[in-house]
Formats: C-alpha cells, sequence, structure tokens
C-alpha cells in the first residue's frame, strides 16, 4: 500500500480523465494561480462571465468558490443586480435564485 496521499478525483474522472486533468492542471492549478490577478478578482469577472452568458450549471461551484476567496454575499449581488441592465432581466433573475440556494447552504 502507497503512502502518497491521491488527490481528490474531479466531476469528470471517471468519463473524461483528459478533461479532468486539465481543469485541474491548467485551469485551477495555472491560470487561477496566476499573480497579476487576485484570486477575489477571478472570482468577480468569472461570476461575471457566467451570469451574462446564462451558464447555470457552472454558476453554484463558483458563487460558493467566489465565497471562498473572499467576495462576500452583498458584492455577488450587487454583481448580479448591476449585470441585470448590461447581460439582461432573465439572467439576472436566475442567477438571483441560484445564489439564494448557494447562499442558504452556507450557513
Amino acid at each position: 500500500m502507497s503512502s502518497e496521499t491521491k488527490p481528490a478525483a474531479g466531476p469528470y474522472a471517471d468519463i473524461a480523465p483528459a478533461l479532468n486533468d486539465y481543469t485541474r492542471q491548467v485551469l485551477f492549478g495555472q491560470v487561477w494561480e496566476r499573480a497579476a490577478l487576485p484570486k477575489r478578482d477571478r472570482s468577480l469577472v468569472t461570476v461575471a462571465a457566467l451570469v451574462a452568458l446564462y451558464r447555470v450549471n457552472e454558476l453554484p461551484f463558483h458563487l460558493k468558490f467566489a465565497l471562498q476567496n473572499g467576495v462576500t454575499k452583498e458584492e455577488l449581488i450587487e454583481l448580479i443586480t448591476h449585470l441585470a441592465f448590461y447581460a439582461g432581466w432573465p439572467c439576472a433573475n436566475t442567477a438571483i435564485e441560484i445564489a439564494r440556494k448557494v447562499f442558504a447552504e452556507s450557513l
């Protein structure tokens, strides 16, 4: 038995191991770790893009991740409210409902 700890499997490991590796090593390993933009700011940019593009599958994870990266609930709600005028009311409406569920889970 090996004494090495295996990294936790990602969401794609069972069906798409290469995508899983790229996600972990490149996206979250290299891109998110670049020093030119703090993780907090990366979270704000990412949540804004996901709201504007109506990417509801990824939004819950990134709202939670944003909270971990120091973005407040109030800032996330303000971001969504602001985007209602740029990305559209339906995008903001859906994002608010997702945020409500994420915030309730994080209590």
